[in-house]
């Protein structure tokens, strides 16, 4: 039986389940190739593969975050709602499967 401490911190897990993500009316996900990221302290994630999401709609942010657990994330916007979505564009070790992915603040998405 696995101990706490001996658990990973951090679980991916792929699914084929449809996935959008609108803000202000307007679509900006659609996806069935999310990878749902669960981490304590943290609501379930979203990773959508770049491909389904309307990137032309989003912009590049100066946000960059660092997790020690994922690596540096950078952020982007819309329109004049900054940084809703973020990407770890190079992982950790361990974290490559969102690689190439976004995920969305849930609070400024619906």
């Amino acid at each position: 039986m696995a101990t706490a401490s001996s658990e990973p911190r951090i679980t991916l897990h792929p699914h084929d389940r449809r996935v959008t993500v609108t803000l202000d009316g307007t679509l900006l996900a659609d996806t069935t190739r999310a990878i749902e990221l669960r981490e304590p302290g943290y609501p379930p994630r979203q990773y959508i593969p770049h491909d389904d999401v309307r990137m032309d709609l989003l912009t590049s942010s100066e946000t960059v975050t660092h997790c020690p657990f994922k690596g540096d994330a950078c952020y982007f916007s819309f329109g004049d709602q900054a940084d809703v979505a973020w990407s770890y564009d190079q992982p950790l070790e361990g974290m490559e499967a969102i690689a190439g992915r976004l995920a969305f603040h849930e609070e400024a998405v619906e």
